[in-house]
């Protein structure tokens, strides 16, 4: 007996190093982390795994945005039908195999981390918003990607996006290097300047936002998209092991913790904030630049039986209103029809009630 209390034991113990080695679920690898979330989007804590290719239908339902197909995924549950969020943040970190970002929302396990846009989400806020020209913004500094629409144009034309003006950046006055403690990262290296770069960026995004307070004020949502690939280039250059991915992983967590607090309260605590943690992709991303304001040129050649176009996601609600405001209107037609054909004019008319007393006064 004792012999085989022993070998649970072990057996036991053996367990429990081998789940505090690899890690829990969803703390370790590709994640997706809800930083900061306002009361009435509800996101339950679980382990529930999500894919990537599902990540602009998130964002977009967490805007109160219809998608073409129903996010069969639990850790989203639905809110009112009459709120929605200011603004939603994405944040998508690429070589990070886990971040310390102890006050969360929610986080959950990443799977299947194909690269994705939110260019979908851009055109559904443009298209609906287009008169109140909301902020959009998509900027990736390693590719010295910028996308910018509405009042992001005038909001951010400061804002520095290529390598060369993020440097150059860094040795201005309120530079993030007089504030971050460094440690091992070096203010010459190319790895360690891409990072430091991208760490400025968040700060003067938030910067420019404190700035212009009254982009939270308006009826409009805005909507951000940043890619950070600093601590990939660390990763490739240096090694997971390496002193300087360590100090970059820890400077990283703590200025988006910040950061989305600060988004979360310059928004007035209606703004989603989502961290995106993603070790590597599996398949490259191939953008190509466009505008969402330029015009889709129709070609005969494609469409040769002259098909219509394809109805919009609104098509279901117009067609619901119009279909029972005639089925209303119908019955009301054949209800007041119905009583005037029954009605008897002696009796239920005032007009030929008062004839007949002065008829028979007379």
């Amino acid at each position: 007996m004792c012999a085989v209390a022993r070998r649970k034991m072990e057996a036991v113990f053996t367990a429990a190093f081998l789940l505090c080695f690899l890690g829990a679920p969803g703390v370790h690898g590709n994640s997706l982390t809800i930083l900061e979330a306002p009361d009435f989007v509800h996101f339950q804590k679980g382990d529930w795994p999500i894919s990537g290719e599902k990540i602009p239908d998130l964002v977009a339902l967490t805007m109160g945005f219809s998608v073409q197909q129903d996010l069969a995924w639990p850790g989203l549950q639905s809110g009112p039908l009459f709120q929605r969020p200011r603004a939603n943040m994405l944040v998508v970190v690429r070589g990070a195999d886990s971040l310390d970002l102890p006050q969360n929302v929610a986080s959950y396990p990443l799977e299947n981390p194909v690269p994705f846009t939110l260019d979908s989400v851009a055109e559904t806020v443009h298209s609906l918003f287009a008169e109140d020209t909301p902020v959009v913004l998509q900027l990736a500094p390693s590719e010295e990607r910028l996308y910018m629409l509405g009042k992001a144009n005038a909001v951010f034309e400061d804002l520095p996006v290529t390598l060369q003006q993020i440097r150059a950046r860094l040795s201005q006055d309120g530079s993030v290097l007089a504030s971050l403690p460094l440690s091992s990262l070096s203010r010459n290296a190319e790895a360690d300047l891409l990072f430091l770069s991208e760490v400025q960026v968040l700060h003067d995004i938030t910067a420019l936002l404190h700035r212009h307070r009254h982009l939270a004020k308006d009826h409009s949502p805005d909507l951000y998209s940043l890619e950070l690939s600093g601590l990939e280039e660390l990763s490739r250059v240096y090694g997971q092991d390496s002193a300087q991915y360590r100090d970059a992983i820890a400077i990283l967590s703590s200025v988006l913790q910040k950061f989305g607090e600060e988004v979360y309260s310059l928004y007035g605590n209606s703004a989603v904030v989502e961290i995106v943690t993603v070790k590597t992709f599996e398949a490259p991303l191939t953008r190509k630049s466009r505008s969402i304001l330029e015009s889709k040129q129709i070609s005969k050649a494609a469409t040769p039986y002259n098909l219509a176009y394809k109805y919009n996601f609104q098509y279901a609600v117009i067609f619901n209103i119009v279909l029972w405001l005639m089925i209303v209107l119908a019955l009301a037609v054949i209800a007041i029809s119905y009583n005037l054909w029954n009605m008897d004019p002696g009796y239920d008319s005032i007009i030929y009630r008062m004839t007949n007393q002065k008829i028979r006064m007379d």
